[in-house]
């Protein structure tokens, strides 16, 4: 999923974990999906960032020749403003949109 296409809130909001763990049926192997999916979005963003900000990059080093650059800026802000990859995260597995196996549960089937 495309972490600037989400309908993600912009801020914290309390969530119970007892409701959100009913696919898994254990609270923290949740957490560890939703936290590795939060990693994968925060290495997305960043690697995007730093292509995007690489374009404005200065290579002498001459601090005179430093200055505001306004679209720089404004790639900046609109970073800042996107939602923290583990909100990001969290409504991709409540919307169901994280695929997830646990090897050692399938192990047991077999």
């Amino acid at each position: 999923m495309d972490y600037r296409k989400t309908n993600a809130p912009a801020s914290t909001i309390t969530r119970d974990m007892l409701d959100i763990s009913k696919d898994t049926g254990n609270v923290y192997e949740t957490v560890r999906i939703i936290s590795k999916r939060a990693n994968q979005i925060s290495e997305a963003i960043k690697n995007d960032l730093g292509k995007k900000l690489q374009d404005f990059a200065s290579y002498s080093d001459n601090l005179e020749e430093i200055f505001e650059n306004r679209e720089q800026i404004e790639i900046s802000r609109y970073y800042e403003k996107l939602p923290k990859p583990t909100l990001i995260a969290a409504q991709e597995y409540l919307d169901g949109k994280i695929y997830y196996k646990n090897p050692a549960k399938e192990k047991d089937k077999l």
